[in-house]
C-alpha cells in the first residue's frame, strides 16, 4: 500500500449509504465523472463495487495526489487518472458522461463556483443522464436538523459564500443547464441526495 495516503472518516461512514442509492441510480454501464473527489476513497470504493461503470475522479489539482495513491493501489481496470478539475478555471473533461457524482461539494464552494459547477453538468452529461449530489441541504429556507443549521453557520463565519445551500436554488439552477429534478434520497445523519435528470 502507498503511504500518506489522506483519509477521511466520513468518507467511510458515508460510502455503504451513497453505494446502495448509486447502484440503483447508475444501473445500467456508463461514464461517470466525480466531482470532487477529495481523498479520493469514494472514487476508489464506487469503482471497485460498481464494475459496469467507467470511473473518472476529478478536483482541483492540489488533491490529485491523494486520488492517484488510493487509485494506484486499487488497480482497478474502471478506474481512470483523476484529472484536475477547478469548476471556475479548469476546462471540464470530454463528455459526454452517462452520469457525474459529487458528494458535499457545494456548501464548502461560493455561490460564483456552483453556478459554474451545474453549467458544466450540463454541458457534459448526455442526454438522459443522471446527475446525483450528495450533502447537507435545505428545503424552502429551512434546515432539515438543528445540526445542519449549526453547520451552515460554521461554514459562513469560517469563509465568505459558503454555506448549506437550498434546494430550490440548485433547482433554479438546474433547470436554467436542461437539469430536471428527478428525486430526493434521504440520507444518514440529516444528509440527502439530489437526483437530476437531464432531458
Amino acid at each position: 500500500m502507498s503511504r500518506h495516503k489522506p483519509h477521511a472518516s466520513a468518507a467511510e461512514e458515508n460510502r455503504d449509504p451513497i453505494l446502495s442509492v448509486l447502484r440503483e441510480r447508475f444501473a445500467a454501464p456508463g461514464r461517470v465523472l466525480e466531482v470532487g473527489a477529495g481523498t479520493g476513497q469514494h472514487a476508489v470504493y464506487f469503482a471497485g463495487a460498481l464494475p459496469h461503470l467507467d470511473w473518472l475522479p476529478s478536483d482541483v489539482a492540489e488533491n490529485l495526489p491523494g486520488v492517484e495513491a488510493w487509485r494506484r493501489d486499487a488497480a482497478l481496470p474502471n478506474l481512470r487518472a483523476a484529472v484536475a478539475l477547478d469548476v471556475l478555471s479548469d476546462p471540464w473533461p470530454e463528455g459526454p458522461f452517462d452520469y457525474v457524482y459529487s458528494a458535499n461539494t457545494v456548501h464548502i464552494m461560493r455561490w460564483l463556483a456552483v453556478e459554474a459547477f451545474f453549467a458544466g453538468v450540463g454541458r457534459v452529461l448526455a442526454p438522459g443522464g443522471l446527475f446525483a449530489l450528495y450533502g447537507p441541504f435545505a428545503h424552502d429556507g429551512a434546515h432539515t436538523a438543528p445540526s445542519n443549521a449549526r453547520f451552515d453557520a460554521m461554514l459562513r463565519q469560517q469563509k465568505l459564500g459558503m454555506g448549506v445551500r437550498d434546494r430550490a436554488d440548485l433547482d433554479a439552477l438546474a433547470g436554467q443547464h436542461g437539469l430536471g429534478r428527478a428525486e430526493v434520497v434521504e440520507m444518514p445523519v440529516n444528509n440527502q441526495v439530489l437526483i437530476w435528470h437531464k432531458a
